[in-house]
């Protein structure tokens, strides 16, 4: 009966196996979705981590993600969809790394810069730099999807509105939009966090 049931789950549609899985919660739905699509997501992944064992790891955390995920979004086009996941979760692992290095950068140029003669003075503006920093990453987990993914390209990543309509899949005017919103709200987010702190 096992093996009826699974040949039946296999000639459903991507859609009909969503479907199934939101309305019976049959995981075993994912799983026939998994073997369909687990080399596109990576591919995906490949094209953007640039290496075989987090692009592995980074397929099973996106199924992992879609028991829920799933559930709470209304997929017309699973292939697409996924196909958008896999590309946002590699633009996050991205930015998490992005973050992390400029961290440690800017640590290592002020610490540096802490040596010299003016070192009280220096250590306040380091201590409010990171401060600020601080403030400026909490702000930037605030913003909405599609917005946060532009912001951190255009500004970590130093990408042109070109390069991220490429690695997206937004038009040009969503990305401008997207980017200028994003500063809006960031602005008023610092804004009024260093008026909440003063």
């Amino acid at each position: 009966m096992w093996l009826i049931r699974s040949k039946d789950k296999n000639a459903l549609s991507d859609e009909e196996l969503v479907l199934q899985y939101r309305q019976q919660g049959d995981k075993q739905a994912v799983g026939v979705l998994f073997n369909r699509y687990s080399h596109l997501v990576f591919g995906v992944c490949m094209k953007y981590l640039k290496d075989v064992d987090d692009s592995k790891d980074a397929v099973l955390q996106i199924f992992e993600k879609l028991y829920a995920d799933l559930l709470k979004h209304d997929v017309q086009k699973f292939s697409y969809w996924v196909h958008r996941v896999a590309q946002n979760f590699c633009l996050m692992q991205l930015r998490s790394k992005q973050a992390a290095k400029n961290r440690a950068d800017i640590y290592n140029r002020d610490e540096i810069a802490a040596t010299t003669d003016f070192v009280t003075e220096n250590t306040d503006q380091v201590y409010e730099k990171e401060k600020e920093l601080v403030m400026l990453e909490e702000a930037i987990k605030t913003l909405n999807e599609e917005q946060r993914i532009c912001i951190e390209l255009f500004f970590l990543k130093e990408k042109c509105y070109n390069e991220i309509t490429d690695l997206t899949g937004f038009d040009f005017k969503q990305v401008k939009s997207f980017i200028q919103n994003g500063k809006r709200n960031l602005r008023i987010y610092m804004e009024k966090n260093n008026h909440v702190k003063s």
